[in-house]
């Protein structure tokens, strides 16, 4: 047995098999079973840790948020446009890196408190640039909305970078859609070039908060 599987069992072990997991089987295959196998226990033993799979999920979300956050501190000269494209920015990368990332993040309960400093630091960066609290609340969570869906949509169409869900096929697709002509040339706009389209529609959220707020 490996020293990895010889090393005793907690959250943060049985979170990281699962993520490790997660890239082969996704979501739907991923199950407490599977996992005990990975980690070479019996699935009841994972029980003394996780009450049911979404409490599972909810730890490998805040894995995958402590892996993020490890990625580099915030900068304190940003303004805060440059940390809601920042934010997003690093969001969207550290969801791409795990098949169905977007979905287990997605909806989870972090488990700790390790995100408080930056949502401390972002609100008050907003807070100083003028908003109410409620405000800086909604120009956050409609900047992370935006990039929770956006790649949920994106995994959708390809589950990890480099990989395409079959039936995804641009070409094939404008031939069926030839009597559509402008529905069959969005495809090219709607299922491929994320990295242009998902900065696009960033900027447009975060004009879209500066206008709403009357923010420079």
């Amino acid at each position: 047995m490996s020293p990895e599987k010889r090393a005793p069992l907690d959250r943060r072990r049985v979170a990281d098999a699962a993520l490790r997991l997660l890239n082969e089987v996704g979501l739907e295959g991923l199950t407490l079973r599977a996992i005990a196998n990975e980690l070479d226990v019996k699935a009841p033993a994972l029980y003394w840790h996780f009450k049911d799979k979404q409490a599972l999920l909810d730890e490998m979300a805040s894995e995958i948020h402590r892996r993020m956050a490890a990625g580099g501190p915030l900068d304190p000269a940003d303004t805060w446009r440059e940390r809601l494209l920042t934010s997003s920015r690093g969001l969207r990368a550290a969801l791409l890196g795990y098949r169905d990332g977007a979905k287990v993040y997605s909806g989870s309960l972090f488990t700790g408190a390790e995100h408080a400093p930056a949502l401390e630091a972002n609100l008050r960066l907003l807070a100083e640039a003028g908003l109410t609290l409620a405000q800086a609340v909604q120009a956050g969570r409609t900047a992370y909305a935006y990039t929770i869906g956006f790649v949920i949509e994106e995994q959708g169409v390809q589950p990890l970078p480099g990989e395409r869900r079959e039936g995804y096929d641009i070409e094939e697709r404008a031939r069926r859609l030839a009597e559509f002509p402008l529905a069959a040339e969005a495809g090219r706009l709607l299922f491929d070039g994320y990295d242009a389209q998902f900065e696009e529609g960033l900027a447009i959220v975060v004009a879209g908060i500066g206008a709403r707020y009357g923010l420079r």
